[in-house]
């Protein structure tokens, strides 16, 4: 069979308008997709350049496929069971910095680039001190400043080099906080007023909140797919026909971005958080909260939990009694989402691989599960059960050989703590230990009330019965 390449399809070679850190599944689907739509109703006529943020990716695969990759979303709509794909064509190359750190800069001088895009997870929008680099650094801010002072000096600081910033991670005020550590780096490799001032004036840095489940490489459907395209596509995405897009910044931005031109749910809006608690909260805190326990128990993928007796249950209660509750919205329109939510989970096209979803939980749960533990707890003065409950599998999961064939997928820093931490057997000494780790959490979690006892109980009952039988002994405590 034919290997996917451009000899397969002709397409335009449209301006490099976008640099884009991160070649995953999620940008692929959705904000790739999104160019990608706009290309095709002539509102936008651009491309992204990829860079890939770690030592390891796939932007040699995507280079051997010239960047060109097949999409399907698939799903439920109005009764009506879609399955739709398309052949992607809003990228035109990837970059390994690590490798060809002079091409990555080289970007910089296009005077075409206007937009930055990025999901490098939670963990990634975090500065990290680092002298000035002559070499690729480590942390994606590192290398974002480091571009950004080849730009400004290629174009003299001029306001039309500026660039648009549009983070995808899943943190707050996300293009806040990428500008924040842009301007640490500047002050520590000491970039002088003017680029400052360039950053401040020139730049805009709009925070994003974004909505498509996409899960991993279908690997058990791509030869089948495959079969079915013509061609071998090692890059095959596939995703949910739901999508959001809410952008906090200048509606004047919009002409300059005209998604809706395009017909794609996008939202702009001077306040965001309404948006953000109820996504936030509900669906990216029910995957966090539920997903390791639900592996531990023995299951795979998030359609398995919700069909589970023992796991579905939990996922629904978590949602209806502990998350909507407490978020600080109305509860008639929270409890809806969450009913769409679980419908969502429950796609038959998507097998969203819970593993997949495990990645950096540390950083996800603090940002995801957290504010909802803590509003739980101002509003009802003690911890709740459930989401106590996912912190207590968070632990058990890092410490690794409770269920054969799998590792925690983390930082070095995390793992490595959680092998210290490990190495008493005593629940309530590991859970204290977590718990008081304000590197993790920005804060003492000993201090919540009720909490540090509520994760112990819980824990111990994992380590001893296992995931399953203790989330039938806490559902069981629940209800009577």
């Amino acid at each position: 069979m034919k290997k996917l390449t451009k000899t397969m399809r002709a397409r335009a070679v449209l301006p490099e308008k976008v640099l884009q850190f991160g070649e995953g599944n999620f940008l692929r689907a959705f904000i790739d997709w999104m160019f990608h739509r706009m290309n095709e109703t002539g509102v936008f006529n651009g491309s992204a350049v990829v860079v890939q943020p770690l030592e390891t990716g796939l932007v040699e695969t995507l280079n051997e496929q010239d960047a060109l990759y097949t999409l399907y979303l698939r799903g439920i709509e109005n009764g009506e069971t879609l399955n739709q794909h398309e052949l992607i064509t809003s990228v035109s190359r990837g970059l390994n910095p690590y490798a060809a750190w002079d091409d990555y800069l080289a970007t910089a001088r296009n005077p075409a680039m206007r937009y930055v895009v990025s999901n490098t997870t939670e963990s990634g929008i975090a500065y990290v001190k680092t002298a000035k680099p002559e070499t690729c650094p480590a942390s994606f801010p590192a290398k974002l400043t480091a571009w950004l002072a080849a730009r400004f000096d290629a174009f003299g600081g001029s306001a039309a080099s500026g660039m648009v910033f549009l983070p995808c991670e899943l943190i707050n005020h996300n293009g806040a906080v990428l500008k924040e550590c842009i301007l640490k780096h500047s002050k520590d490799w000491k970039l002088g007023a003017d680029f400052e001032a360039w950053i401040e004036n020139d730049c805009t840095f709009l925070s994003t909140l974004v909505d498509r489940i996409v899960p991993g490489y279908p690997r058990d459907e791509a030869e089948a797919m495959s079969a079915d395209l013509g061609y071998e596509d090692q890059l095959i995405c596939t995703g949910e026909l739901f999508h959001l897009l809410v952008i906090e910044g200048p509606e004047a931005l919009k002409a300059e971005l005209p998604f809706h031109e395009a017909g794609l749910n996008v939202v702009w809006t001077d306040d965001m958080q309404p948006y953000r608690n109820r996504k936030v909260g509900i669906l990216n805190g029910a995957h966090t909260a539920s997903v390791l326990a639900s592996y531990l128990g023995g299951l795979d993928t998030v359609r398995e939990m919700m069909q589970d007796d023992n796991f579905g249950p939990y996922v629904k209660n978590l949602v209806f009694d502990e998350i909507v509750p407490a978020l600080p919205m109305d509860r008639l329109e929270a409890e809806s989402f969450a009913a769409a939510v679980v419908e969502r989970f429950l796609n038959p096209f998507i097998r969203h691989e819970l593993l997949s979803i495990s990645l950096n939980s540390v950083s996800k749960w603090k940002v995801r599960v957290l504010p909802s533990v803590k509003r739980y707890i101002d509003a009802f003065g003690k911890p709740p059960a459930l989401l106590s409950f996912s912190l207590a599998a968070l632990i058990a999961f890092y410490k690794g050989g409770l269920r054969e064939g799998y590792a925690p997928n983390d930082d070095p820093d995390v793992l490595e703590f959680f092998s210290k931490v490990w190495k008493s057997d005593d629940a309530t000494t590991v859970v204290h230990g977590v718990l008081s780790h304000e590197g993790f959490w920005g804060e003492d979690l000993t201090r919540l009330p009720g909490l540090e006892d509520a994760v112990a109980a819980s824990l111990e009952l994992i380590i001893k019965d296992g995931s399953r039988d203790a989330i039938k002994n806490i559902m069981g405590g629940i209800n009577e």
